[in-house]
């Protein structure tokens, strides 16, 4: 996700963490079994002067800036402007040309399980859903922070939020 605010989430309550949001979120996609934020797996292996994203400061700008981004735009639980990088682990899908072993429900016998093929790759369909729980935790993220009764009031608070 590009163009995040920073300030989302929170570093204070655990159940309003940014991160903790998006990785419900995705797991909550059927066959997802892991999710990672920025370089979340590989920074568990390497030293935090390999992980932690310096701050630098463009005075022609006048704003701050990184040069990397390991921690996926989320630090202790709040966006902090970069892009919000999320990748999501999915199992096989269940239905397999070679069956595993079984048993009948019925006769409580070992029997092979069913072949019922009806997919062959769930990855593009679970692609188009993650991103849309991702933008469902933002627009929720965006709407905690700035709130309103409507569009004109969200977008006029956005707008103040910007100058300053």
């Amino acid at each position: 996700a590009f163009n995040v605010p920073t300030g989302l989430g929170s570093h204070v309550h655990w159940d309003r963490r940014l991160d903790g949001r998006i990785a419900r979120a995705m797991m909550s996609i059927p066959a997802i079994k892991g999710v990672e934020i920025g370089d979340g797996f590989r920074n568990a292996t390497v030293r935090g002067s390999q992980v932690h994203d310096a701050i630098f400061w463009d005075q022609d700008e006048r704003k701050y800036y990184r040069k990397t981004n390991h921690a996926g735009g989320i630090e202790g639980g709040i966006s902090n402007g970069m892009p919000i990088i999320v990748r999501a682990a999915m199992k096989p899908i269940s239905t397999l040309l070679n069956p595993l072993e079984s048993v009948d429900l019925e006769s409580k016998k070992a029997t092979r399980a069913h072949i019922e093929r009806s997919d062959v790759c769930a990855v593009p369909a679970a692609s188009i859903i993650g991103e849309s729980m991702l933008a469902l935790v933002l627009a929720d993220a965006i709407l905690e922070k700035f709130g309103g009764d409507s569009m004109e009031e969200l977008m006029e608070r956005f707008r103040q939020w910007e100058e300053h």
